[in-house]
């Protein structure tokens, strides 16, 4: 959206296509997810995110994207997804498959990939991950009182998922590979979950790794220990990647040691001339280098960039 806002100065009228609804990825979030920014960092276009506490929630998030893609009357194509990206004669060729199955085609001269990592999860290749009661994403705790839930991770999501589970009552046990916390959670939701370990309320776990997960058990070891413990669901959090499959099938050249697409570090162009990449899908393994914060500023050197290859 910032991308598209910021083409629309330069008088570009540009098409997004979201294999989903608006803020696709933001909607997945959890339901009572709390953003680590403050609200005037997540603005776009100008428009102004005005809320009641510094730190917004994922609903007044949702709000106001919802509002800067109508005030700014962007083109949007929901609910369609791109499987295909293929330049030929100067130009590329967009492919997609709508919602319903239906197949369109587009064609470019300039195409940004803003696809973020979210909707490919880290998987832990152990098994039983397939399992219906493994799960990667958390919505929301109610469904798992009195359960006994399994959390795999330390940062943020699994600090956050935790004390959710908690408040609805779960029986939680938490395994890091981590020595100790890490250092990336939030200040402000540390002392709360450290409290629960430190209490024995949440089992934690550290230097931990799942070895096999079934239908009534969880099998891991920890600091050397092998341990089996009774179990009803699992959420592994265990982070996200950006979907390189997609990226080497439109044949971006992606670094083997950090995950990074191949791009010139002002403009965001790739290596095929023509093709960008914006937001955190440009940061590779390491995500904590881009988010919203600053990735909302990439669509004014894209645009900028676009406007003088004309």
């Amino acid at each position: 959206m910032s991308c598209a806002i910021e083409l629309e100065k330069h008088g570009i009228k540009p098409l997004i296509i979201e294999k989903g609804n608006i803020v696709n990825t933001i909607y997945h979030y959890p339901t009572h997810q709390t953003f680590f920014s403050s609200s005037d960092k997540l603005e776009i276009g100008g428009v102004p995110f005005i809320t009641e506490k510094q730190k917004p929630v994922r609903n007044q998030a949702l709000a106001y994207y919802r509002e800067v893609a109508e005030r700014k009357q962007l083109r949007l194509h929901t609910y369609e997804h791109v499987t295909e990206v293929v330049k030929q004669s100067g130009k590329f060729d967009i492919l997609t498959k709508n919602y319903f199955g239906k197949l369109s085609s587009y064609q470019a001269e300039h195409v940004i990939i803003a696809t973020g990592y979210y909707d490919q999860p880290h998987y832990m290749n152990v098994p039983g991950e397939n399992s219906p009661k493994v799960m990667h994403y958390f919505k929301e705790a109610h469904p798992f009182a009195g359960k006994n839930v399994m959390v795999i991770g330390g940062k943020n999501s699994a600090v956050d998922t935790t004390l959710e589970l908690h408040k609805a009552g779960a029986n939680i046990t938490v395994l890091y590979r981590g020595e100790a916390y890490s250092k990336s959670i939030k200040p402000w939701i540390l002392p709360e979950f450290g409290s629960l370990v430190r209490k024995e309320i949440v089992q934690m776990y550290f230097q931990a790794q799942v070895k096999k997960i079934t239908d009534d058990y969880v099998y891991f070891s920890a600091s050397g220990e092998s341990y089996k413990i009774e179990n009803d669901f699992v959420f592994a959090m265990t982070g996200y990647r950006p979907d390189y499959a997609f990226l080497k099938r439109i044949g971006v050249e992606v670094e083997t040691e950090t995950g990074r697409p191949v791009h010139d570090q002002e403009t965001y162009e790739t290596t095929i001339p023509g093709l960008y990449v914006a937001g955190v899908v440009a940061a590779g393994y390491n995500n904590n280098r881009i988010f919203i914060e600053n990735g909302r500023f990439h669509g004014e050197a894209i645009a900028e960039s676009i406007v003088n290859s004309r």
